[in-house]
């Protein structure tokens, strides 16, 4: 019988850092629009101020939230409260 390699050999992936992605909106400027930009243009998104903003791993949407900013610090913190989490397998919401 073989022994079966328990959680505590090898690598363990769960600590590996990930990059997650906050999409707060898009726009579609034309090649001459994103010339003609300059310091203090404006871009408007496709999305209101209190729409939910998506929640990205690489491609792969897994959750929705809302943009929230930390209190409890000396600056100015942006963050993301999850109101809506994707399930993997169906891609439907939990």
């Amino acid at each position: 019988m073989t022994d079966m390699p328990s959680q505590n050999d090898g690598p363990n992936f769960s600590d590996v850092p990930i990059e997650v992605t906050i999409s707060i909106g898009r726009t579609h400027p034309t090649v001459r629009e994103l010339l003609d930009l300059n310091e203090n243009a404006i871009l408007v998104l496709d999305k209101n101020i209190q729409d939910p903003v998506d929640i990205f791993v690489g491609d792969k949407l897994i959750a929705r939230g809302e943009l929230q900013e930390l209190e409890d610090t000396n600056i100015s913190q942006l963050a993301v409260r999850l109101t809506e989490i994707i399930d993997p397998p169906s891609g439907s919401r939990k």
